[in-house]
C-alpha cells in the first residue's frame, strides 16, 4: 500500500512538472486512470492567452470565418479578420463575458460522472496512447463524450470523441488537443451532423497559440463613442 502511494504521489508531481518518462511498454490501463485523475486535476490554465481560428459551417447556413482572439479569464475580445475568404478591410471587433467552452478541464470524463472502460493502446512515435469508452452515468441531454483517447506522455485527453442528440440535430464529434508549453490547448473540432433532416458539417481550427504576461486596460474596453456632431449655424 505504502509503495502505491508513494508512485501515486510520484505521479502527481510529474504531473504537476509537465513531465512524462519515457515508456518501452503499454502501461496497466488503471494506472493510467490514476495518472489521468492526476493529470486533469492539475492541467494549468492560462490566464491570459491569445490564438487564432478559423470556423467552417456547412448546410442550413454556410459559414467561413477567421478569427483572432485575447482572453484573460472570461473576458473576451473577438476580431474577426475574414468572412467567406475575403479579408475584412476593417475587421470587427466584439467583446463579451464567457468561459472556454472547450477547455479541456471543462470537457474532460470524470470518473464520479461517467463510466470509463478501457479498449485499447496504441504506439504513437515514442509514447503510447489509451482509448476508453466512456459512458455517462445518468442521462444527458445535448452533447456527451463517449469516447476518449488518453495521451501517455501528459496523461491528458488528446481525442475526446462525443454525440449530440437534440430535438432538431443530431451527429457525432470530436475535439483535439495537442500540447502548447505547459498548458494543453484544443487545435481541432469537427462534428457531422444531421439537422432537421438535412447534412450539416462543422470544422474548427485553432492555432497561433501565445500566452502574455499581461493585456494593455485597452484590450477588453470597447471604444467610446464620438460626441454627437454640433449642428452646423
Amino acid at each position: 500500500m505504502n509503495r502505491l502511494r508513494r508512485s501515486v504521489a510520484l505521479a502527481a508531481l510529474s504531473v504537476v512538472l509537465g513531465a512524462g518518462a519515457p515508456v518501452t511498454s503499454a502501461l496497466d490501463s488503471q494506472y493510467v486512470l490514476q495518472r489521468y485523475a492526476l493529470a486533469i486535476d492539475a492541467v494549468p490554465v492560462p490566464k491570459n492567452v491569445v490564438f487564432t481560428y478559423t470556423v467552417s459551417q456547412l448546410g442550413p447556413s454556410n459559414i467561413e470565418q477567421r478569427h483572432t482572439i485575447y482572453r484573460s479569464g472570461p473576458e473576451v475580445r473577438d476580431e474577426t479578420l475574414a468572412v467567406d475568404g475575403v479579408a475584412l478591410a476593417r475587421k470587427i471587433v466584439r467583446f463579451s463575458r464567457r468561459d472556454d467552452r472547450y477547455a479541456v478541464a471543462r470537457l474532460a470524463p470524470r470518473a464520479v460522472a461517467y463510466q470509463i472502460l478501457f479498449l485499447r493502446s496504441s504506439k504513437e512515435g515514442p509514447r503510447y496512447d489509451y482509448m476508453f469508452e466512456v459512458t455517462p452515468l445518468l442521462r444527458q441531454s445535448g452533447a456527451s463524450t463517449d469516447r476518449m483517447t488518453i495521451d501517455g506522455s501528459r496523461f491528458l485527453p488528446r481525442v475526446l470523441h462525443f454525440q449530440t442528440n437534440g430535438s432538431d440535430a443530431k451527429g457525432t464529434g470530436e475535439v483535439v488537443y495537442a500540447p502548447f508549453g505547459q498548458y494543453w490547448m484544443p487545435v481541432l473540432a469537427t462534428v457531422d451532423a444531421s439537422v432537421n433532416g438535412k447534412p450539416a458539417r462543422e470544422r474548427i481550427t485553432w492555432g497561433d497559440y501565445r500566452f502574455p504576461e499581461a493585456f494593455p486596460p485597452s484590450t477588453f474596453q470597447p471604444p467610446r463613442p464620438l460626441p454627437p456632431a454640433s449642428p452646423q449655424p
